[in-house]
């Protein structure tokens, strides 16, 4: 293969440095490439902001956002909501996790399986979290249950359709052949389909756990005393933008942080890989 051809397809880490100006990126530089429309916006942001062209009520520049976020960290508010959450984040991503994992798998490897478990699965799928927060105050009261319950569901079913989604999409012939070779039914769920699913259900973990951040966020602004969404809640109440910008850039950095975590792992567990990475 010619070194042209060889540089269209690379693992889990770039076969070569990205091209500027006939010229090859330091790796310290071309990580940061990521980041330059992000920067660019920030910036144009900025300059709408400072030049008057923004009404500073209604959108704050990113200059008084920080100052605020600043000011919440010494007076101790932001750091007490963001543990509030993560703790309900983890909680019930933990929970959702092990439901939505333990459910795709047992409908992917079994037709019975599937028989009980997927129906109602999509039937949960279309319903908005909006709907069940009043239901779950009423059922579990207001404490942290209904909040970590709906995390936990936010997580479960999307990591359950890409679970199943991805056992079911294995090749057939890969089955075919281990049948061959004479292995068992639990051998072939362990070293075939699994290990074949699992670029689908790492995707599916990425959009479970930003669904999870959605739950968070609407578990937070009913029913609740603590955490980022019951700031942006009372920051609603006084008309207080710029506490309720600095709310939306946690989560977003939040769920930023989770989206490469779970990238990380993808790494590590896929490192057998090779795969186009444009």
């Amino acid at each position: 293969m010619s070194e042209e051809s060889a540089a269209l397809y690379v693992g889990n880490r770039p076969a070569a440095r990205p091209l500027v100006g006939g010229r090859r990126l330091l790796p310290e530089f071309a990580g940061l490439r990521g980041w330059l429309s992000s920067i660019v916006l920030v910036l144009c942001w900025y300059a709408a902001s400072s030049t008057g062209w923004l009404n500073p009520r209604a959108l704050p520049g990113p200059d008084r956002i920080v100052l605020t976020a600043w000011g919440m960290l010494q007076d101790g508010s932001l750091p007490h909501a963001l543990w509030v959450s993560l703790s309900r984040m983890v909680a019930g991503a933990l929970l959702g996790i092990a439901v939505g994992l333990a459910a795709g798998i047992f409908a992917g490897f079994s037709r019975l399986g599937e028989d009980i478990v997927d129906k109602p699965m999509q039937m949960l799928r279309t319903i908005p979290f909006t709907a069940l927060v009043p239901l779950f105050i009423l059922w579990f009261g207001i404490d942290e249950t209904p909040k970590v319950l709906l995390v936990a569901l936010g997580v479960a079913v999307p990591l359950y359709v890409n679970t199943f989604g991805g056992i079911r999409n294995v090749d057939v012939k890969l089955v075919e052949v281990a049948r061959v070779a004479r292995m068992g039914r639990i051998a072939i769920a362990l070293r075939v389909l699994l290990p074949a699913a699992l670029p689908t259900l790492l995707l599916g973990l990425r959009f479970a756990l930003g669904l999870g951040w959605i739950a968070v966020i609407i578990a937070e602004t009913v029913g609740a005393n603590a955490g980022i969404g019951y700031l942006l809640t009372n920051a609603r109440q006084f008309v207080r933008t710029d506490v309720m910008l600095v709310c939306v850039a946690v989560y977003a950095l939040l769920g930023l942080a989770t989206d490469y975590l779970v990238r990380l792992l993808e790494r590590a567990l896929l490192s057998w890989r090779t795969v186009y990475a444009g």
